[in-house]
């Protein structure tokens, strides 16, 4: 009896179509299950960042305009592009057809370098609040915040047009056979996309971190030797503030780069990024679970998402006077 699932085709009434990969009916059925669930999952989560954000008046701060912001690009990776990759990594058939073959990368593209583009204005936002604080105070403002985020979504999309103009005027002039869909940037395109979408920004983030984890440092001892010398205790907000900001952004440095730094590799090693490469839907995956972490940083070290999660699932938000609800 055979247990595989579908035929050795991708379109079966087709000469000209491509083979599927035949896997086991049972690992096809976990494959979707796996797929689907980590989609779900990351919709869900960055959807309750959106509602908290948006919902509660006491989390209207720039801050957290950035991460609602970012929170919609994460979302839009779940919604998608985790499905369709999930689709192209089981069947190894592209099924979308002609227009979803020049759209489906573009959109993973665009939403990829957006988020990127979140990461530099989050990075920036903990520097100036912790390193200069004055400037921060008259300068950021939510409206401030709302236009810098117009000009990352303009920019993303703008800078994906051009890397990608030729796969998005003719999608299958790099396709064998029918079925296939695949995206080849040059050589020279990935190494200049490289720096423009990865080393450059990595940078700017990674010596932010170093000066906030610095200045952080150092409001500490000084609130420390003041406690010392008039031997009071230091309020709790003032002494864990700064490291604790520091601590976060950190993290979601480290986690981006163990995501992202693989997805360069074709690049590094001097070949064109192709996703016709037998290992990119592993890179592809890597950076695209990104989008899932994040708001899991965000409930392990930000108490107000735990505490607006509970009054969202409890429905206590659909009380009248729920968006004055004390959350911080």
């Amino acid at each position: 009896m055979d247990d595989t699932w579908g035929s050795e085709l991708c379109f079966p009434n087709l000469n000209s179509s491509c083979r599927r990969l035949l896997r086991p009916r049972s690992e096809t059925l976990l494959l979707y299950i796996l797929v689907a669930s980590v989609s779900l999952l990351t919709v869900t989560l960055n959807l309750l960042i959106i509602i908290s954000i948006s919902h509660f008046r006491q989390l209207h701060t720039p801050t957290n305009t950035l991460l609602q912001s970012m929170a919609v690009c994460d979302m839009g990776l779940g919604l998608l592009v985790m499905p369709v990759e999930g689709l192209r990594y089981i069947e190894r058939c592209w099924l979308l057809g002609r227009i979803m073959c020049a759209v489906s990368p573009y959109l993973f593209y665009s939403l990829v370098s957006t988020s990127l583009g979140h990461m530099v204005l989050i990075s920036i936002d903990r520097y100036l609040t912790i390193c200069d604080p004055l400037i921060y105070s008259s300068k950021v403002t939510v409206t401030n915040v709302k236009i810098c985020i117009c000009l990352c979504w303009t920019c993303s999309i703008t800078y994906n047009v051009l890397l990608l103009i030729d796969h998005l005027v003719q999608p299958d002039r790099f396709s064998s056979c029918h079925g296939e869909c695949v995206v080849v940037i040059s050589q020279i395109s990935g190494t200049v996309d490289m720096f423009m979408t990865f080393i450059g920004p990595c940078t700017v983030m990674v010596v932010l971190y170093i000066r906030v984890f610095v200045a952080a440092l150092s409001q500490m001892r000084v609130i420390q030797s003041q406690a010392a010398v008039t031997k009071a205790r230091a309020a709790p907000p003032a002494r864990k503030s700064p490291p604790k900001a520091a601590r976060t952004l950190g993290i979601l440095i480290v986690v981006y780069l163990m995501c992202y730094c693989p997805f360069f590799y074709p690049a590094l090693s001097g070949v064109n990024s192709s996703s016709s490469l037998s290992y990119y839907p592993i890179l592809a995956w890597i950076m695209i679970l990104n989008s899932c972490l994040n708001p899991l940083i965000y409930a392990m070290f930000y108490p107000w998402f735990r505490k607006a999660i509970k009054l969202i699932i409890t429905l206590r938000i659909l009380q009248d006077n729920s968006p004055e609800v004390k959350i911080l």
